[in-house]
């Protein structure tokens, strides 16, 4: 009999056209840092988590993002409410595409980024 994983998702990767512009925007939505990483054989911004080795994570890479709006979303946690992190999206040049929505879990909010790229803000409840 096998285990099921801590995590259904264990890793997400988020093409973008501009990797410095893409940091500074994914730092201004969530308020957690992200640095450049050039260690490894391309350069990559990780998403911050207590610990990498056992937390869902993901980056940034330089690719190319699918057609505006299409592909997979990725839900990031951010710092604040979902109303201060759809707030931060529109000043970094973001696009909201729908209001807070509430789920047992929390709340969250559908948005684009500067490539097109879907992605949601996400609080979990207390």
């Amino acid at each position: 009999m096998s285990t099921l994983p801590l995590n259904a998702t264990v890793w997400s990767e988020i093409p973008v056209t501009d990797i410095e512009k893409s940091i500074a925007f994914y730092k201004a939505v969530t308020g957690y840092p992200l640095e450049l990483d050039t260690s490894g054989p391309n350069p990559m911004a990780v998403f911050a988590s207590r610990d990498l080795k056992s937390a869902a994570s993901g980056h940034l890479y330089p690719g190319t993002p699918a057609a505006r709006g299409t592909g997979p979303t990725v839900h990031l946690a951010v710092t604040g409410t979902v109303e201060d992190a759809i707030k931060r999206v529109s000043e970094a040049g973001g696009e909201v595409v729908s209001p807070p929505i509430d789920i047992p879990a929390g709340r969250f909010a559908y948005c684009l980024d500067l490539d097109g790229n879907s992605f949601g803000v996400f609080t979990g409840k207390a």
